[in-house]
């Protein structure tokens, strides 16, 4: 017998706790942060920040070790569904999603540092876009087909990202210096995301073309289209930032 569900009774009984924080981030760093800062000089946050990435790389690497001892426990690896209630990993798989959600609802904090330290140009539309969709995902996929389930290897891919992601953010923050030595390999955090992006559609075209699994197809479709879409964006992030640049250097050189 599985175990009352706090964190589903918080926030997936409704649709309004979790589009309360998603309207209150998008006024705050869209509208009322940057209005609060006009006139202030950027907070310093090195020492908050520096915990802060230290805590998402704990926390990601450890959910990601707990999430693949579920996902290869319980699961079907190439058509992941939602454990059935009774089941014996139910209490594990409803703990691994919720852990995954509230992981979703932290990375929200990553732009308010943006805003209080006046980084204007790092809040992109295709930053706030992939925070609120990732958000809104995951809540439709727990209300609509329940915890984990085709999402399983979207998080674990996603988990092994924000945990590189994260590292580097923590080496550029130590010192300028560090930042500078550590930049050769930022681009790569981009090429990783758009590794992970092709590896979720792939296996989200695979779960189709399979004639017994009984995995949503509703669910397949969205996780589709908003992983194309979300490839569409990083590849222009891509192209504009690390591609046309050196061209136009190179031309210059000529």
């Amino acid at each position: 017998m599985t175990s009352p569900d706090p964190i589903r009774l918080a926030f997936f009984k409704t649709p309004w706790p979790t589009l309360g924080v998603l309207a209150a981030y998008l006024l705050f760093v869209l509208k009322v942060g940057p209005k609060l800062m006009d006139r202030r000089q950027p907070f310093e946050l090195r020492g908050v920040i520096k915990a802060y990435n230290i805590i998402q790389i704990v926390y990601n690497s450890a959910l990601f070790v707990y999430v693949c001892y579920v996902v290869f426990s319980f699961y079907d690896l190439r058509c992941p569904i939602t454990l059935p209630l009774g089941h014996k990993g139910k209490d594990l798989e409803r703990l691994f999603a919720n852990a995954y959600y509230i992981n979703k609802l932290i990375d929200l904090v990553e732009t308010v540092f943006f805003v209080l330290r006046k980084k204007s140009k790092q809040i992109s539309f295709l930053h706030v876009f992939h925070h609120v969709s990732v958000i809104l995902a995951c809540y439709l996929l727990q209300t609509l087909h329940g915890h984990g389930g085709i999402g399983a290897w979207m998080v674990i891919l996603n988990l092994i990202v924000h945990a590189c992601m994260y590292t580097y953010y923590l080496l550029s923050s130590i010192s300028p210096g560090v930042q500078k030595a550590s930049l050769w390999w930022k681009k790569y955090i981009t090429i990783i995301q758009l590794i992970q992006f092709a590896l979720v559609m792939l296996h989200m075209i695979d779960m189709i073309m399979q004639s017994d699994c009984r995995a949503p197809r509703p669910g397949i479709y969205a996780f589709g289209f908003l992983y194309g879409a979300l490839t569409v964006m990083f590849s222009k992030f891509y192209y504009q930032s690390y591609i046309n640049p050196s061209r136009k250097k190179a031309k210059g050189s000529l």
